[in-house]
C-alpha cells in the first residue's frame, strides 16, 4: 500500500475507474486517489471516498470489495447487469440497484446503476447506457456545506441526477407525437406511422417499469435507515420521491396519448375505407340499373313489342337516364357521393 498524503493529486489510470476521490467530513474535496490508496485513505479518520466505476471487470471490483469489506452477494451483483430494481442491507452498508435511460437516435437505451453506500464511502457502478455522475459530484463539491452530510449526500446527487434525466426523454417523446399528428390524422395507411407509434409505446412502457420501482427505493431512504440518511436529508430524498412520482405519471399520460393516437389512425383509416367502400357501391348500383335493363335485349325474344316503334330506344335510354338520376340523388342524399 502506498502512504496517503493529502497534498498530492494522483489520476485514475484505469480507464474503468472514472473517478476516485477523497474528501473531508467538512465536505471538503482533497485530492484524487488510486484504488490502492483507498485504504490509507479510511484510515484517517475525518475522511470518506467516493469512487464511480463504469462496466468494470471482476478483479477490479474484488479489489474494491477487499478494500471496503463489501458483501459477497453485492458483489456478485454488481459484476452483472440486468438486476432488478432494490435495496438491500447489508451489515453497515446499502446495496441498491437502479434503472437508468438515454434517447440515444429516437429509442430508449437502457442501462443500470449499482450503489455502495456505507459511512465512509459512495462507490457507483455504471452498466450500459448512462451518463457520467460527474455533473452530480462537481455539483457536491461546489456545496460542502451539504456534502459535509456524508457520501448520503452524494447518493442524492446521483439519484436525482438520475431521474431528472428521464424528464427529457419524455418530453422528446411528447414533442415527436405532436410532429406525428398530421400523419396519424392523414386519409391513408402510413405504416411507418403506426409502426413509430407502438415503438415509443413499447419504449415507454420498458421505461415505467424501470421508473415505478424507484418510488419505493426512494420512499424508503425517505422513511428508514437512519444510520446511513440523516433527518437534514430526508426532505431532500423527498424531493426526489416527488420527481419520481411525476416522471412516472408523465409517462403514463404518454402511454394513453400514445394508444389513444394508434387507435384514431386505425380509426380514421378504417373511415375512409368505408368511404371508398361506399362510393364504389353506389356506382355499382348505377351500373346495375342500365345492365339489368339492356340485358333483356340480349335475349332471343321473337316478340318484344317496343322493336317495332321508333320511339322505342330513345325512351328506354330516358328511362335508363331516369332511373340512374334517381339512384344518384337517393346516394347524394344519403351523403355517398
Amino acid at each position: 500500500m502506498s502512504t496517503f498524503d493529502a497534498t498530492t493529486t494522483t489520476q485514475p489510470s484505469n480507464p474503468m475507474v472514472v473517478n476516485c476521490v477523497a474528501y473531508r467530513t467538512d465536505g471538503t474535496r482533497l485530492r484524487d486517489i488510486s484504488i490502492d490508496d483507498i485504504s490509507e485513505a479510511l484510515k484517517q479518520p475525518d475522511t470518506f471516498v467516493w469512487v464511480g466505476l463504469h462496466e468494470p471487470d471482476s478483479p477490479l471490483l474484488l479489489k474494491l470489495q477487499e478494500e471496503f469489506d463489501l458483501h459477497d452477494l453485492a458483489v456478485e451483483d454488481a459484476q452483472h447487469a440486468h438486476q432488478h430494481t432494490k435495496i438491500e442491507t447489508y451489515g453497515d452498508a446499502l446495496f441498491i440497484v437502479v434503472q437508468t435511460a438515454q434517447l440515444i437516435s429516437g429509442h430508449i437505451a437502457f442501462g443500470e446503476t449499482h450503489i455502495f453506500l456505507g459511512k465512509r464511502y459512495l462507490i457507483t457502478v455504471r452498466h450500459g447506457a448512462s451518463l457520467s455522475y460527474k455533473p452530480a459530484r462537481h455539483a457536491c463539491e461546489k456545496n460542502p456545506e451539504m456534502l459535509a452530510l456524508g457520501p448520503s449526500y452524494g447518493l442524492y446527487a446521483v439519484l436525482d441526477y438520475i431521474v431528472d434525466n428521464l424528464l427529457p426523454i419524455v418530453r422528446d417523446f411528447r414533442e415527436e407525437l405532436q410532429e406525428l399528428e398530421k400523419d396519424i390524422f392523414a386519409d391513408t395507411l402510413n405504416r411507418d406511422t403506426v409502426r413509430r407509434l407502438y415503438d415509443m409505446q413499447r419504449d415507454l412502457m420498458t421505461l415505467r417499469l424501470a421508473v415505478a420501482p424507484m418510488q419505493d427505493i426512494i420512499n424508503q431512504l425517505v422513511r428508514l435507515h437512519p444510520g446511513f440518511i440523516p433527518d437534514d436529508l430526508r426532505v431532500y430524498f423527498r424531493d426526489i420521491y416527488d420527481h419520481v412520482f411525476r416522471v412516472n405519471e408523465s409517462i403514463s399520460a404518454m402511454r394513453e396519448m400514445l394508444a389513444a393516437a394508434i387507435n384514431v389512425n386505425l380509426s380514421l383509416v378504417t373511415f375512409g375505407q368505408n368511404e371508398v367502400m361506399k362510393k364504389l357501391a353506389g356506382w355499382a348500383a348505377m351500373l346495375a340499373a342500365p345492365t339489368l335493363i339492356t340485358s333483356w335485349y340480349g335475349m332471343n325474344f321473337t316478340h318484344m313489342p317496343e322493336l317495332s316503334q321508333p320511339w322505342a330506344y330513345p325512351t328506354i335510354m330516358g328511362v335508363v337516364a331516369c332511373v340512374v338520376g334517381t339512384i344518384y340523388l337517393a346516394l347524394k342524399r344519403a351523403k355517398w357521393f
